[in-house]
Parts: structure tokens; C-alpha cells; sequence
């Protein structure tokens, strides 16, 4: 293997790369219990985007892991975990925004920055925009669903040192916001930074 790409992505802050057809994309969860947000694009076409229906859907699964395929909302592969330490990942839970945090923690919090703002940015530099975002993947993120169907927001289940890998099956856009919530569990009410390792066979 050789790499092509190794960065450190700082607490709270977003991140993005194309990773070519058949590369590697290696997340590291570097002091645990860190949520990661990511959205994927097909980079020759970013109206081709992850759907997490879709995805769901083909899976018969809610939560990510080993063997799983990104896909697109016709169905076409962005991405697939070839590795997980973790175990699962959400696709349920979605990305915190200012307007969230304001309705769930209260007004207090509405001057923290948060995933869809970093989405935003991030994006911003791909001619990407508000309408451009769809339901996101929560690397590291536990999101357990009650026997009722409710949704949690809990203590995350990764470690430090704890990695997904994901292997490109079309050029794919990488957009991730390096969750900054200090609200809820997702976290460890402590962001922390995460590294990202592109690898080509």
C-alpha cells in the first residue's frame, strides 16, 4: 500500500478530499468517543450523492459496518467498509446544527458552531450549498433505537485508536465535519481530532 494522503482533521473542524476509484479512506477515531459527520458525492457528478435510505434499504440494516455499501439513491456504490473496529455506525441520528442545538439545549447555545455550519463551509469550497445536503453517515456515532422506535443519543462505543475503512468504488467526494457538540454524549462532551489516511493498492 502506499499513501497518498495522511491528515489530522482538529476537534471541531470540517474536512473533505475526492478519493479516487479503488483508494482507501481510513477514518481514526485518535482519543475516542469522537463522532465524525460525512456526507459522499460520485466527484464527476455530485447530483449523485449518498442516500441513507437507499443505503439502509439494500442492507436490511440501520447501523454501518464491515461489508457495507455507500450508495447513491438509484442504487449505484459511492464507497464500501472493507474495515470497521467499531462494530456499527449510525445513519439515523444526523448532523447538529445551530438551529437544533437551539431547540434542543437552548437559546444559550445558538452562537455554537456545529456540523451543518462546518457542511456548509466545507462544501462551499466544491460548489456545494444548503440544497446540496442530504442525511449523513456518523462515523463513531451510537445512535441506539429503543423497541418504540426512539432514537438515543449515548456514550459512543469506539476507543482511541479505534478505524473505518472505506474503499472508494467511483471517485468520491468526502465531505466531514469533525463533530463540535458539547451538548449530548456523541462526543464525550469533549471533541477531539480524528486523522484521515488515503491508501491506494
Amino acid at each position: 500500500m502506499t499513501t497518498v494522503l495522511d491528515q489530522t482533521v482538529p476537534a471541531r473542524a470540517p474536512w473533505s478530499a475526492v478519493i479516487a476509484a479503488g483508494d482507501t479512506l481510513t477514518i481514526i477515531d485518535l482519543e475516542g468517543n469522537q463522532a465524525v459527520d460525512c456526507i459522499l458525492y460520485d466527484a464527476g457528478d455530485t447530483t449523485l450523492r449518498y442516500s441513507a435510505p437507499e443505503t439502509i434499504s439494500a442492507q436490511g440494516n440501520a447501523y454501518l459496518g464491515a461489508g457495507s455499501v455507500l450508495r447513491t439513491a438509484d442504487g449505484a456504490p459511492l464507497m464500501t467498509v472493507t474495515h470497521d473496529d467499531c462494530g456499527r455506525h449510525d445513519t439515523l441520528g444526523g448532523a447538529c446544527s445551530q438551529e437544533s442545538n437551539t431547540l434542543r439545549y437552548g437559546h444559550h447555545t445558538k452562537h455554537q458552531h456545529a456540523c451543518v455550519e462546518n457542511f456548509l463551509i466545507e462544501g462551499s469550497k466544491w460548489g456545494l450549498g444548503k440544497r446540496d445536503l442530504v442525511s449523513n453517515i456518523n462515523w463513531f456515532m451510537n445512535v441506539p433505537v429503543d423497541p418504540d422506535g426512539t432514537l438515543g443519543i449515548v456514550d459512543g462505543i469506539s476507543a482511541p485508536g479505534k478505524k473505518v475503512s472505506l474503499r472508494a468504488e467511483t471517485d468520491t467526494l468526502v465531505l466531514v465535519s469533525n463533530c463540535p457538540q458539547i451538548n449530548n454524549p456523541c462526543n464525550g462532551f469533549n471533541p477531539t481530532p480524528v486523522r484521515m489516511v488515503v491508501t491506494r493498492p
